[in-house]
């Protein structure tokens, strides 16, 4: 092992440092708008420091944007429920986790960025559709995993991004009640 391969202290809390300064202008300025320049200003340290630990932007934002939904497990959701608990779930999630950054990140990257586009799509197959055929038994659950997508990241683009007045206003249980319905009805439930 070389020493710069050795993990120190220091150099896991420079590492640190420079994932959460690369959050910050990520979810600030979507992929493109981000510069390793200002991210090295913002820890402080060297832009090449970035390029040490990470080896370019791109391996700086697949490390800095890691997204774990923490999907409850289908079978502890009551099934005429699961619409309302599945929003509640995303709404805790995006309001209360800084983890949860990265999901905001992505949303406002994709729509530029090829990288972050597929970080969704990876997030959406294996996290997402596993839990909504779960919840629906049925032989369109993918069909019903997309339209339950475009529903929530609809509302997380409205609401964290977009800062669209009228749903920013809204309390979270306005917000279950009226999207949880509909999430049902995609799961195959009467709302």
């Amino acid at each position: 092992m070389s020493n710069t391969d050795k993990k120190t202290p220091k150099s896991e809390t420079t590492r640190q440092a420079i994932l959460e300064a690369a959050q910050r202008q990520f979810y600030e300025k979507g992929y493109d708008g981000a510069s390793v320049r200002r991210i090295a200003q913002a820890v402080p340290i060297d832009p090449a420091m970035i390029m040490r630990y990470f080896g370019s932007k791109e391996g700086l934002f697949s490390a800095a944007v890691v997204i774990d939904l923490k999907l409850p497990d289908p079978e502890k959701i009551p099934h005429d429920r699961a619409g309302a608990a599945l929003v509640a779930h995303f709404l805790n999630l995006w309001e209360g986790e800084r983890s949860a950054i990265g999901l905001p990140i992505l949303l406002r990257s994709a729509v530029s960025n090829q990288d972050a586009a597929d970080k969704i799509r990876a997030v959406f197959e294996k996290q997402v559709a596993p839990t909504i055929a779960g919840l629906t038994r049925t032989d369109d659950a993918d069909i019903r995993a997309g339209l339950i997508v475009s529903q929530l990241f609809g509302l997380a683009l409205c609401r964290y991004i977009l800062k669209l007045p009228p749903v920013v206003d809204m309390t979270a249980d306005e917000i279950i009640t009226r999207i949880g319905p509909i999430i049902q009805r995609h799961l195959g439930g009467s709302a």
